[in-house]
């Protein structure tokens, strides 16, 4: 259970550093996100919705990636 703490605490911190960068990174001069083409976007005059479908897959590929390596030690 405390591996279990452990892996919640850092995966919070992650996301928490993640969230803070992607909020200074207009003030930082940072590129904003990228926008994929199978991205859709819905705008109304009260009401915009984004769908980021392409994006998730190309994060989802990376991060498989990323922890299939990780896990072959």
């Amino acid at each position: 259970m405390i591996v279990l703490g452990k892996s919640l605490l850092a995966a919070g911190l992650a996301l928490l550093a993640m969230g803070t960068v992607i909020l200074l990174a207009p003030s930082l001069g940072l590129p904003a996100p990228v926008k994929f083409p199978g991205d859709f976007a819905y705008k109304s005059p009260h009401l915009t919705l984004y769908f980021p479908i392409t994006t998730c897959f190309v994060i989802s590929a990376i991060l498989t990636a990323l922890l299939y390596f990780i896990g072959r030690r």
